[in-house]
């Protein structure tokens, strides 16, 4: 029945409101992939340890006495504090798995299993479950017992073979391996929600960081594996076309100035840099031919970058339709206009008052962005536990059990 004249249209939920998602997770593959989904509408439960809890917790304290790292990736979170390991713990376990639609778990190699809280046990379990182990290296192989990070999986696959020079390799300062992670896990979990939704059968799903990074290679592994050979990184530059390089301009900026194919080749030489000779060259004529001349090529681009400053350059490259960008730091990206314009910072609570965050990339006026508070550790607790039917008196006796934070440390939990 249509709504009566005058009456509020209801606010739109978000796509995953009402989906509960508990996640063991420390450090930055499941906590990313997690605040993904919480940044759609999900419930999220954090369990962390009553003691240490998620280890980004304590990298700094440069946000106003929180971590950095922690900040970034918790936001709409509620944190329960319970130590798995405990026996006692177990039945808060179960509760807080029987109300579950995806569980995320990135422990350290073999907790999991231990536990019972790896994905195929979980789905054995709970059949309509979609549970997700994020691990380093996967299940199989010689090295799926390693502890796994964003450096040393980064180190393994490739990724930094792949980037600084050939004389000295380096680790992209993004952490790729990571995120990429958490992005391929969040893409299989709501895809396994959507086939849940038709079936009713959930899913256990593995996701590795190793797989991830090996995957993000694409090109550069598919053409060592036909040829036997790599293209050595050219700090950044691109391997695969030229000119495509940064440049010190007249007020000692840096342009980037790129092209990818013959066209854009042929707009820069002749209508940018002003060099016909160039753009009539016959030995400049393709991709692999300008490849081969790359240092001619970036001495001409570069003298006449030399010769204007930053802006003029950019103008005359728009106008040229040539892809340019400045070279900033991180420090200048913070007030960077295409952020402030469209206003994508905004302010999330935190236990040290309000902190700085970015909305989510992706942007639809269909629902509404979540943006609660960052929790502090064990904040939400006794609150989950007693939506759980825990009573005071039990909380009290997993307390004394040590399964819950001490008595005298509750100054988070709500």
């Amino acid at each position: 029945m249509p709504d009566r004249p005058g009456t509020p249209t209801p606010a739109p939920a978000p796509p995953l409101a009402g989906t509960v998602v508990v996640s063991f997770e420390q450090a930055v593959s499941a906590p990313y992939c997690t605040r993904m989904l919480a940044d759609l509408g999900a419930e999220v439960v954090k369990v962390e340890h009553p003691r240490s809890g998620d280890l980004t917790r304590w990298f700094d304290d440069a946000a106003d006495g929180m971590a950095t790292y922690f900040v970034w990736l918790n936001r709409n979170k509620r944190s329960l504090a319970l130590d798995c390991k405990r026996p006692e713990a177990r039945p808060v376990l179960d509760r807080l798995l029987e109300r579950a639609d995806v569980v995320v778990q990135n422990l350290a190699p073999g907790s999991a299993r231990r536990l019972g809280l790896d994905a195929a046990t979980l789905v054995e379990r709970y059949p309509s479950l979609v549970a997700v182990d994020i691990s380093g290296y996967g299940t199989g192989g010689p090295l799926d017992h390693r502890r796994a990070y964003d450096l040393l999986v980064q180190a393994e696959s490739g990724s930094c073979a792949a980037t600084g020079r050939a004389d000295a390799p380096a680790k992209p300062g993004i952490p790729i391996a990571d995120i990429g992670t958490a992005m391929q896990a969040a893409a299989g979990i709501m895809a396994a929600l959507l086939a849940r939704a038709r079936t009713g059968a959930g899913a256990a799903l593995q996701v590795s960081m190793f797989d991830t990074a090996a995957d993000f290679l694409g090109f550069a592994l598919l053409y060592a594996h036909y040829t036997g050979e790599e293209r050595a990184p050219i700090g950044m530059s691109s391997p695969i076309v030229a000119p495509y390089n940064a440049y010190p301009t007249k007020d000692g900026r840096t342009v980037v100035l790129g092209t990818t194919n013959d066209a854009e080749w042929q707009r820069l030489a002749r209508d940018l840099i002003g060099r016909p000779d160039l753009a009539d060259d016959p030995s400049l004529a393709t991709t692999p031919q300008r490849c081969a001349q790359r240092a001619r090529l970036d001495e001409a681009v570069g003298a006449w970058a030399a010769t204007l400053e930053l802006a003029e350059i950019c103008a005359r490259a728009d106008a040229a339709g040539i892809g340019n960008a400045e070279f900033n730091r991180v420090t200048e990206v913070v007030d960077h206009p295409q952020l402030t314009a469209r206003g994508r910072w905004r302010e999330v609570g935190s236990p040290v008052g309000p902190l700085a965050s970015l909305l989510p990339p992706v942007i639809t006026p269909a629902w509404p962005t979540p943006l609660e508070d960052v929790p502090a550790l064990g904040e939400h607790t006794a609150a989950i536990l007693t939506d759980l039917g825990f009573t005071p008196e039990a909380q009290d006796e997993l307390r004394r059990a040590g399964a819950l934070r001490p008595a005298h440390d509750q100054s988070g939990d709500s």
